[in-house]
């Protein structure tokens, strides 16, 4: 249930904030009838993204099994590939995402043009619900428990909007680096695991064989059917005997992102204002 918590909250929390603070530049702009342009965008990227997610698990479920593995193998790499782009995507853009945004819905106003408004929200919702739906899809095939992971990605989800909701109206305050570090964290553990996970499925599925020898007996820790095994190979993605390059991928994936998460970022500075060159002093009469 925790991964799929954390995955709800930070991507849900990421499509909440572009879009609320369009929204709340056009009330400030006076441009409420704008709104509805933002609400049909949003509605339609998550149909989409809705449709998505089902469209998958349903060709999953149509696939014979070594078939599945397959798939489940590809989405496994898509859904690592995305979430390790997003986390890039907000370390690079935070400071100025605001800023930003603000700028292209006023250029959006200024030609009044309606469709860039839509495109905005959409695009935003899009990108956050397309790589929720493949991470969390990735994440329900690796769990145990399928109906624990779908109510933490429903409790993140509905956590990140009525979060989203109070920075809108200005009534609560919180270090969104600070968050957006944290969660990063987080899902560098999870998709450290999803990237284990899909080296295993690959193995399955034919398609690996490198690097097989067990590396590690950790049945101590993961004993199958047991709360504990479903926490740790939830969160963690380790199996009862992972393989050498199971260890390897996860080893090599945490530590790298680890760094690029925690490496401290440069401020940039501000061009220095031109001197004001100076006036000449008027002549003194004798």
């Amino acid at each position: 249930m925790l991964p799929t918590f954390i995955i709800g909250l930070r991507e849900g929390l990421e499509a909440a904030l572009i879009v609320g603070i369009v929204a709340a530049f056009l009330v400030r702009q006076g441009r409420r009838d704008a709104l509805r342009h933002v609400w049909a965008g949003v509605l339609l990227a998550v149909g989409i993204c809705l449709a998505v997610g089902v469209a998958l698990d349903a060709l999953e479920q149509s696939l014979p099994q070594a078939g599945q593995e397959g798939l489940e193998t590809v989405i496994g790499v898509v859904a690592v590939a995305l979430v390790t782009a997003m986390i890039l995507w907000m370390r690079k853009h935070s400071r100025t995402l605001k800023s930003g945004l603000e700028e292209a819905a006023s250029v959006a106003l200024a030609r009044g043009s309606t469709r860039a408004l839509v495109g905005m929200a959409f695009l935003a919702v899009f990108r956050e619900g397309f790589e929720t739906s493949v991470f969390l899809l990735a994440t329900f095939q690796a769990s145990v428990s399928r109906t624990a992971s779908v109510v933490g990605a429903v409790l993140g989800i509905v956590a990140a909007l009525v979060l989203g909701y109070a920075l809108y109206r200005g009534g609560t305050r919180i270090n969104l680096k600070r968050f957006f570090t944290l969660t990063s964290m987080v899902l560098v553990v999870v998709a450290a695991g999803l990237l284990m996970t899909a080296a295993h499925t690959a193995h399955e599925a034919g398609w690996l064989d490198a690097g097989q020898a067990t590396a590690l007996d950790l049945r101590w820790l993961v004993q199958p059917g047991t709360p504990w095994s479903a926490v740790v190979t939830g969160v963690l993605g380790l199996q009862p005997r992972p393989t050498v390059i199971e260890v390897t991928l996860w080893c090599v994936y945490v530590v790298a992102l680890s760094a690029v998460v925690l490496w401290p970022q440069r401020r940039r500075r501000r061009p220095a204002a031109p001197a004001s060159p100076a006036q000449p002093r008027p002549a003194v009469n004798a």
